[in-house]
């Protein structure tokens, strides 16, 4: 079975699920963080990555120094671009497809979970079944 390749819309759902799992005492906006960690065209797959893994862990502090470096290195390219829009299309086409790949690795933990659970469960049945 052909694994179907992921949409951008999927990556994005993936990844607010997991910005939702911020500690409850930090004030953020999970969409417009989304949208600033997405569009970051400084950082690779792996960074956003640890960013994303880090999310419950993260102070308000950190929240808000994440979201106030984003947004001026949004600004900054933005001025780039003016100059360099040849140079930003590239580093933007390489963002988007870095996006994608961030959600399939993403795609992949989430079904290996999946897998170790049933497994987990199955082993549980079968201790059961044999009254252990």
């Amino acid at each position: 079975m052909a694994v179907q390749p992921i949409s951008e819309e999927e990556v994005d759902a993936i990844v607010l699920g997991l910005l939702r799992l911020h500690s409850q005492a930090v004030k953020v906006n999970p969409e417009e963080f989304l949208d600033l960690l997405k569009h970051s065209l400084s950082l690779n797959t792996m960074e956003k990555k640890r960013v994303v893994d880090a999310v419950p862990t993260l102070s308000q502090f950190q929240f808000d120094e994440l979201s106030k470096v984003f947004t001026e290195e949004r600004e900054k390219f933005r001025e780039l671009a003016k100059d360099h829009p040849d140079d930003i299309k590239k580093l933007l086409a390489k963002q988007q497809s870095e996006w994608l790949h961030l959600g399939d690795l993403y795609r992949s933990e989430l079904e290996n979970k999946g897998k170790e659970e049933e497994d987990k469960k199955k082993e549980e049945d079968i201790k059961k079944s044999l009254g252990l």
